[in-house]
This record gives C-alpha cells, sequence and structure tokens, in this order.
C-alpha cells in the first residue's frame, strides 16, 4: 500500500514538476515572461504620481484638483502635441523648414503659457476655502466648466493642425504620383 502511495506522490510531483517546465518553456517561446507581465486597467483612475509628459510642462500640484477625465484629456493633448513636434523635427531633418502659421503660434502660446496658468487659477481656487457655502460651490463649478472649455479648445485646435498635416502630406504625395504619371508617357 505505502508503495502505490509512493508511486502516486512521484507521479504527481513529476507531472506538476514537468507540466510547469512545460508552461515556462512554452511562454519563454512566445516571448513572454511568466510572472513578469503586469496588467493595467485602462479604467481605473490615474494617479498623479504615474503620470509622465512627453512635451507639456505642468505641475503636479496643479493637476490635484483635475477629474479624472481631464487628466486623460491632458495625456490625449500631450500625445498629440508629441506627435506634432515629432513631425516638426522630422520636416527640420528634410532641411524643409515650414512658415508657422498664426494657428501654430497660437496653439504654442496655449500649450506653453495659457494652459499652465489656467491650471494654477484652478489649483488656488479651488484649494482657497473649503467648499461651505453655496457661492463658493457655484464658484468651483464655473471654474471646471471655464477649464473644460479650454482643454476642449486646445484639444480641438491640436486635432485641426494635426489634419492639416496629414492633409499636407496627401497633398505631397499626389503631386509626386502625378509628375511621375506625366513623365510615363
Amino acid at each position: 500500500m505505502s508503495l502505490l502511495i509512493g508511486i502516486g506522490v512521484i507521479t504527481t510531483v513529476s507531472v506538476f514538476y514537468f507540466g510547469r517546465k512545460g508552461w515556462h518553456a512554452f511562454h519563454k517561446a512566445v516571448g513572454i515572461t511568466p510572472g513578469v507581465l503586469i496588467y493595467k486597467n485602462a479604467n481605473a483612475p490615474l494617479s498623479l504620481a504615474s503620470i509622465s509628459w512627453q512635451q507639456l510642462n505642468l505641475n503636479k500640484k496643479h493637476l490635484k484638483p483635475l477629474t479624472d477625465m481631464q487628466l486623460r484629456q491632458l495625456q490625449r493633448i500631450d500625445e498629440k502635441v508629441a506627435s506634432y513636434y515629432a513631425y516638426q523635427i522630422e520636416l527640420k531633418s528634410q532641411e524643409k523648414t515650414p512658415a508657422i502659421t498664426e494657428a501654430q503660434f497660437v496653439l504654442h502660446k496655449m500649450l506653453h503659457i495659457r494652459l499652465p496658468e489656467m491650471l494654477d487659477s484652478h489649483y488656488r481656487l479651488m484649494t482657497i476655502s473649503p467648499t461651505t457655502n453655496n457661492l463658493n460651490s457655484q464658484l468651483r463649478v464655473e471654474a471646471g466648466k471655464l477649464l473644460q472649455e479650454v482643454l476642449d479648445n486646445i484639444e480641438q485646435r491640436l486635432d485641426n493642425l494635426l489634419e492639416q498635416m496629414e492633409q499636407q502630406q496627401l497633398q505631397d504625395l499626389r503631386v509626386m504620383k502625378s509628375y511621375i504619371d506625366s513623365h510615363n508617357h
């Protein structure tokens, strides 16, 4: 009887050991290290400590009173700004210096001067005193709406500039194709 129990234990341990080795070998074959991958819930509220900015220079203290939705919008804006600046750097590396339009100038000023100023004013208003009276809460609601309108405006301007960049690239492709087609005949 003890012989059967011993064989059962050895078989169970062997199956577990080789199964685990096989599982790890399978993961290694497909390029995954078991136990290292950490799932991040995309819908979890953002933590100010984990936010990093590619282009925007924002004071993290001023971001404390913002909603999760506003923080996510600021991250989207930052990603769009990074795409826009990467495009500008690429043009410069090709020795193409595009003229700066008024829309680009205004957007630059909004992103690097006005947005930090508004976030500072919003932060100060939100931290002046506790929300004890009705007037104070009305001011906070209005401040939140104003800030949201500014964020929406900046994001819309960025979307327009990125769309113009795409249209310009498409137009350049059309011109090149037309040139090539005209010289094929």
